[in-house]
């Protein structure tokens, strides 16, 4: 039974490690990219490290747009979408996992349903009433159905019910806490990593927002880098190396959020299984 563990084990990290090569050339080739030059793209076989490393092409994105500013907008929209996804789902969680009220499990359940709707089928009804509101074009309308998540609410309930004790939550009462003091106090400090875990991915998602922003921002200078980098595509060809190089830019904020808060991550996922 030890000898067909180690063997299973084994295989397992070998499965796993094929799989993570596999997703990582893509963005590795991606980067490789960056520092080529056009006709370097064309050459058979493909060389995956530059023969000449080309950083003009970081240079050139720019000087096509505005890039600092498409930055900074999409670096705005995602920070806020991130703190307020997790302020709203976390004290939603605690009301759904913690409170019992008439009716309460039937709201959620209706939270949990809007999870199954595609974001397609009430795209152009949002947009007509950000339309009613005078929200088109602006950052508002933009980050507006980026400030609550179904997912997030799910996410921080169950937390909340297997880290967060009763009895826990009655102490607090009986020593005079406040409803709010107990949830600033108590809550929050003990769901740090499921927080963390949820503002990363929060984060990612209206970051790499493209089909909204494209649908509510016609002025340039409130294109996020989604958007900004639609720009290096035009109806006959595509400029791969300048999308290449903003492509890298563009993931670096991803990338730093991610190495700040993995630790988080890792911990959010190992207690989520624990008693």
């Amino acid at each position: 039974m030890k000898r067909q563990k180690r063997i299973l084990d084994a295989l397992s990290m070998i499965v796993l490690t094929i799989g993570a090569i596999v997703m990582v050339i893509p963005f590795l080739w991606m980067v490789s990219t960056a520092f080529k030059t056009p006709p370097e793209l064309n050459i058979w076989p493909p060389s995956f490290i530059p023969k000449q490393f080309n950083f003009n092409n970081f240079k050139a994105v720019f000087e096509a747009a505005p890039f600092h500013l498409y930055f900074l907008n999409s670096l705005k929209m995602a920070s806020l979408s991130a703190v307020a996804i997790v302020f709203t789902s976390l004290i939603s969680g605690f009301i759904f996992a913690k409170y019992k009220y008439f009716g309460l499990t039937f709201v959620f359940s209706l939270f949990l349903a809007t999870a199954i709707v595609p974001f397609e089928i009430y795209m152009i009804p949002l947009y007509m009433q950000l339309q009613q509101l005078d929200l088109l074009n602006k950052f508002g309308g933009l980050v507006l159905p980026y400030l609550v998540m179904s997912f997030g609410i799910f996410f921080m309930r169950q937390n909340v019910i297997q880290q967060i004790p009763d009895e826990m939550l009655e102490a607090a009462r009986v020593e005079g806490a406040s409803e709010w003091g107990i949830f600033f106090r108590l809550v929050v400090p003990l769901m740090v990593a499921p927080m963390s875990a949820l503002g990363i991915f929060s984060f990612i998602e209206a970051w790499n927002a493209f089909v909204w922003p494209l649908l509510v921002v016609g002025d340039k200078s409130m294109f996020t880098m989604e958007l900004g980098l639609a720009m290096f595509q035009s109806s006959f060809s595509i400029d791969m190396t300048v999308m290449s190089a903003g492509s890298v830019i563009s993931v670096i904020p991803i990338l730093i959020v991610f190495i700040f808060l993995r630790r988080h991550i890792i911990q959010s996922v190992s207690m989520t299984g624990s008693k």
